[in-house]
């Protein structure tokens, strides 16, 4: 008997099982040793990782099942540049392709969103210790004159050094060390689409998407600060910084369907998933896996 392809439920949960594949039975979280600062966890770093920063014992001790940076080290600023010269020697092993896309970009590091940072890390290294990335995403939506819902999504440049041509939120980005979350979020919004500050400011915080996933570079813990935005049915996005090739505005029911297809970024899938939930077209009395959506979008970092 031929087996019946998978639903459009079926496969969002497969997508949300994939970017939460770190807590999955086989995944490495087993043999990972944690990432400690000032006696604080503040990642993850698998064996292949822990083998490599044995190389550098100057700046990482290994004790009990925890990689800790050095104690000598006593200061934001010292912790940050001993850990970055030693990123800037493992930028020459070939086979940490995450290092090659290189952004020159601070990633605060912390236990948590609301505690002091403890040092900063380059973005693209962030993978290698499995430390917490946080960003900002914003859903722009109309609605039509018969109360239809719209979306606009926004393609991601040919470019771009991760997830090349997928569709994407309208405006999105990483939150670098220092900065605010709703600044990034005009930023974004300004940088990305071109829309003024003026009416990005007007977009509300509306919550949180986090997950954890594993891949060959590293392990990513990460949560997206979620806005959505209301814009007049003649409102156009512009291409800015070129980040973004092209944008779409669709019906909610297209969104909703491209969501579990290949085109698009799997984060920004959740934050649409979210979305969807959030203004009930997706409900709890006619979506059997509900519930497991709702846990898929919200695990604990």
């Amino acid at each position: 008997m031929t087996a019946s392809l998978p639903t459009w439920s079926e496969k969002m949960l497969q997508l949300l099982r994939r970017m939460n594949n770190f807590y999955s039975p086989g995944s490495s979280l087993n043999s990972c040793m944690r990432f400690e600062v000032e006696g604080q966890q503040v990642g993850w770093v698998q064996p292949k990782i822990a083998s490599l920063l044995g190389s550098f014992p100057d700046v990482f001790t290994s004790h009990g099942g925890a990689i800790s940076v050095n104690r000598s080290f006593d200061s934001y600023a010292k912790r940050s540049e001993a850990v970055d010269q030693v990123l800037q020697v493992l930028r020459k092993d070939e086979s940490l392709t995450c290092l090659k896309g290189w952004r020159n970009e601070k990633y605060s590091v912390m236990p948590r969103f609301c505690d002091t940072p403890l040092m900063y890390m380059e973005r693209s290294a962030t993978s290698l210790f499995g430390v917490k990335r946080y960003g900002v995403h914003l859903n722009g939506y109309s609605w039509d004159d018969s109360g239809g819902l719209f979306m606009w999504l926004g393609r991601r440049s040919a470019t771009k050094q991760t997830y090349p041509g997928k569709l994407d939120n309208l405006a999105a980005g990483g939150l670098a060390a220092n900065c605010g979350v709703k600044d990034t979020m005009v930023k974004e919004c300004e940088e990305e689409a071109c829309i003024p500050a003026c009416i990005a400011e007007k977009a509300r915080p509306v919550g949180t998407v986090s997950y954890t996933y594993e891949d060959d570079e590293g392990v990513f813990p990460e949560c997206q600060f979620v806005f959505d935005l209301e814009l007049p049915l003649d409102f156009k996005p512009k291409i800015g910084d070129g980040e973004v090739q092209n944008f779409y505005f669709y019906p909610i029911e297209k969104v909703k369907e491209l969501l579990v297809s290949d085109e698009f970024k799997p984060n920004c899938a959740m934050v649409v998933l979210d979305f969807l939930i959030r203004h009930s077209v997706i409900q709890p009395d006619t979506e059997p896996y509900y519930h497991e959506f709702m846990a898929g979008l919200h695990r604990t970092i």
